[in-house]
């Protein structure tokens, strides 16, 4: 890099940076950044829509990867990480189409999240609204047939008046019947329990009321208690303390740290919360023990370079997988306190992205600042696949995915599901 010049790729030479009218240049690093970005996401976009082949690789098919495998060529892991890439890599994006009772609900506002169910019948999307604030409604996957494309999409128009940060659904009376919403009202913070029926066709006065909702400082994260020990416990990462409430008591455990906590996640095998901060440290809380002054209560302590946006436990719970602002995404061994493996390719500097593991299929997904989508295989860290967003990128156009082997319930169609501006996409993997 040379100041005050720039190089052009395409006439392979440089230029100088010269000011325009009123000292500005429309000619700056960050546009000659994007406009390069912009044309490999168009370039990959082409690629993708001209790729009549099955696969990306030459030799990779899944008959020749049988016959390996049966001839002891390939070993177990090696025959499943390319089965996943074959997988992977044959996935094509559909639209699909979204439909709503309220007809002007559907398509014309930004999705900013989405969240599924743990059965993956529904997902809960908060979409940004143009005078401010989100509105919230829950889409139902039950169309997502083989033959058709199609979702129903119902809104709730009680709670427009919210930024949310961070949700996640809690199983209160049965399994996923309520959210949990953390956002910023205007300057305190505001944690909400709705129930998931407020977002259905029936007749609007049999709709129950939220269930808790409180005034706190600014909510960074939330996550719900599945474990007995701690029944009906939802936490709250809060500017350098971590709140516990009981929904149905309401009594709260308040623990102080020296950081904000970006993310959090309970464990389901015991009453431990595990959270990520913007210090880059993650730690664990037993929730059953009193906070006592002077007595430490962190148990296990593990440490990034950068703020941590993401944690999650996989099934066995002996394993947490971490990302952070510096774009590392690391698979730590709870039991050692020791990271064993590390993701490559993510990007991030400074936004709050979040990861998604599908142990069955053997897949990390996750979705970087520069609104690619890349899925690696869980076992080896090898990077099955780059997937270009179909809408020029931008801060308020980072895609939200949810990947699932039943999306749309048990007998449902896996695949990737994608949310970017007013669209959402379905990749099938099978």
């Amino acid at each position: 890099e040379l100041p005050g010049f720039y190089y052009d790729s395409e006439k392979n030479r440089y230029f100088r940076l010269l000011p325009g009218h009123n000292n500005y240049n429309p000619l700056t690093k960050e546009s000659i950044q994007y406009k390069a970005m912009e044309c490999k996401r168009l370039r990959l976009l082409e690629e993708e829509e001209k790729q009549k082949k099955k696969t990306t690789r030459a030799g990779l098919n899944s008959s020749m990867l049988l016959q390996k495998r049966q001839l002891g060529l390939l070993s177990s892991t090696s025959y499943c990480r390319l089965v996943h890439e074959l997988k992977v890599n044959c996935m094509q994006r559909r639209k699909i189409e979204i439909h709503s009772p309220d007809s002007s609900v559907a398509g014309t506002n930004n999705f900013k999240i989405i969240v599924a169910d743990v059965a993956c019948e529904r997902i809960f999307t908060v979409n940004d609204v143009e005078h401010g604030g989100c509105k919230y409604g829950i889409i139902n996957l039950s169309g997502l047939g083989k033959e058709s494309l199609t979702v129903e999409m119902y809104d709730n128009l009680y709670f427009t008046n919210r930024k949310v940060n961070s949700v996640c659904w809690a199983s209160l009376t049965h399994p996923d019947s309520h959210l949990c919403l953390m956002g910023i009202a205007e300057t305190p913070g505001c944690a909400s329990l709705l129930p998931a029926s407020l977002f259905s066709s029936t007749n609007p006065g049999d709709r129950p009321g939220m269930l808790c909702s409180f005034k706190i400082s600014t909510a960074w994260s939330c996550a719900w208690c599945l474990n007995p020990q701690a029944d009906n416990c939802f936490s709250t990462g809060l500017t350098r303390r971590v709140l516990v409430t009981n929904v149905v008591t309401g009594h709260r455990q308040t623990f102080g740290t020296s950081s904000d906590v970006l993310a959090q996640q309970f464990a389901t095998q015991t009453p431990m919360l595990y959270n990520g901060c913007r210090s880059g440290e993650i730690f664990s809380i037993d929730v059953r023990q009193r906070n006592r002054k002077g007595q430490s209560w962190k148990a296990i302590r593990l440490f990034h370079d950068s703020a941590v946006t993401s944690i999650r436990l996989l099934e066995a719970e002996h394993y947490l997988m971490a990302a952070d602002m510096a774009g590392k995404i690391k698979l730590w061994d709870l039991r050692a306190a020791k990271c064993v493996k590390q993701y490559k390719g993510h990007h991030n500097e400074y936004a709050i992205l979040p990861l998604h593991i599908n142990e069955e299929e053997g897949l990390l997904t996750a979705v970087g600042q520069d609104c690619y989508t890349r899925i690696w295989s869980l076992q080896d860290a090898h990077l099955l696949r780059t997937i270009p967003s179909p809408h020029p990128s931008s801060k308020d156009a980072i895609p939200s995915v949810v990947f699932s082997s039943r999306l749309g319930g048990s007998r449902g169609v896996p695949g990737l599901l994608m949310a970017v501006k007013q669209d959402l996409y379905h990749f099938s993997y099978n």
